[in-house]
């Protein structure tokens, strides 16, 4: 009784298994491959590497803190103090 027990387990895991198999080889075809980096050296031209992604990101972080720091503080109210 116990074999019957075991074999049917067995045969459930087989059976997700493979479904989630056939699920993630779906998801995976599906997604398109990413268009190759333009050789363009304009302003507006994306970074072609991940390095120059994040060079750019924390260069804008900086300039919007800057930007933040010369703005004049609001006036906080009385009741807030």
């Amino acid at each position: 009784m116990r074999i019957f027990g075991l074999l049917g387990l067995v045969a459930a895991l087989v059976i997700v298994g493979l479904l989630a198999k056939q699920q993630l080889g779906a998801t995976r075809a599906s997604v398109p491959a990413p268009p190759p980096p333009a050789a363009s050296t304009g302003a507006d031209a994306p970074p072609a590497t991940v390095r120059d992604q994040s060079r750019q990101i924390q260069q804008q972080y900086k300039e919007a803190l800057d930007a933040a720091m010369k703005a004049q503080p609001r006036d906080v109210p009385d009741d807030a103090r």
